[in-house]
């Protein structure tokens, strides 16, 4: 494949880092959910994680607009065409949404986002047990999301890669 139709190398690695990062933080989470005993301890490697997703997202955004990615394959059918665009957007929006609204849910609750040490981020909304209730509601929700758009995103990928053997998974793999 020409490297024309590739993404850049720091965005494919940026895409492959966080892919690590996402499916590590669902685990995780589903992890909390289900475990007691393991709790506080993933719960430190939880909301540190958390502030890295958000801040590599920025990143990834900022660099997605700077580096565009390449042309879709032009025999791609237009609804394959706007269900790749709009589950990348959707996979965006729930990157910024999950730690900002964890981060709002803790606050919340009053819960301290320890990052690392005595490293804390400042609450973002005051106090209210209801509003926590609301926002641990919505962040359990839009974790569902999150797995179910990375399933359908790797689901697409392994069709492109094994059936299609188009353009399109070799324009983020960062190997031949």
């Amino acid at each position: 494949m020409a490297a024309a139709h590739r993404f850049p190398a720091f965005s494919r690695f940026l895409h492959w880092l966080m892919a690590v990062l996402v499916l590590a933080m669902l685990f995780i989470g589903a992890g909390m959910t289900a475990s007691i005993g393991d709790y506080h301890w993933l719960l430190t490697i939880h909301r540190p994680l958390g502030l890295a997703i958000l801040i590599l997202v920025a990143i990834r955004l900022i660099n997605r607009l700077l580096n565009p990615p390449p042309p879709l394959p032009a025999a791609m059918p237009g609804w394959q065409r706007f269900a790749a665009k709009a589950s990348h957007w959707l996979l965006y929006i729930l990157m910024f949404a999950l730690p900002i609204v964890g981060w709002a849910m803790l606050s919340a609750g009053p819960y301290p986002v320890v990052v690392w040490g005595s490293f804390v981020l400042p609450p973002i909304l005051p106090q209210d047990a209801m509003l926590f209730a609301a926002l641990r509601e919505l962040h359990r929700i839009l974790a569902y999301l999150l797995f179910l758009t990375f399933l359908a995103h790797l689901g697409a990928a392994l069709l492109h890669a094994l059936i299609f053997r188009d353009s399109v998974f070799q324009s983020m793999a960062s190997w031949r």
